[in-house]
């Protein structure tokens, strides 16, 4: 388990296509991962721009999906030791951050690509290793 680990996650672009203010459609892969973090004991904040109705929106799409998350725009510990108001994590993923594996979308943006983020993930130790060929074969394969 890894249940000392929090992620702040962005959502427009990482968890869906930009479509701001509206919800975009699902990244593909990015449910899948979420709950596999999720099911290590991985801490998920959402760390986006969204705020009031439109962070409602993006928390209640989450959840929809079985997606449980430790905080919205802050980390509910974090408080105890500092008044800053960055998110503390021990990883961000977020379309903008520099490193994050992305591709362009149809859209003209970038998004992130999940395939690629879940090996990352493995490769930190962040996530076990699929072991079984069939867990290694992706379901769909990232778009071009």
């Amino acid at each position: 388990m890894y249940s000392n680990i929090t992620i702040a996650i962005d959502f427009d672009g990482t968890c869906t296509y930009h479509r701001f203010p509206m919800i975009g459609e699902e990244i593909p892969h990015c449910i899948h991962v979420l709950q596999r973090l999720q099911q290590q004991g991985v801490k998920l904040i959402l760390n986006t721009m969204r705020s009031g109705r439109h962070l409602k929106d993006a928390v209640k799409w989450l959840n929809g999906r079985g997606i449980t998350l430790y905080g919205e725009n802050r980390n509910p510990q974090q408080r105890r030791w500092t008044g800053s108001p960055k998110v503390q994590a021990d990883y961000y993923i977020d379309d903008a951050a520099l490193g994050c594996p992305v591709e362009d979308d149809i859209f003209g943006r970038v998004s992130v690509n999940w395939y690629k983020m879940e090996t990352l993930l493995e490769a930190r130790q962040v996530l076990p290793a699929r072991t079984r060929a069939k867990e290694k074969a992706w379901p769909l394969q990232p778009a071009k």
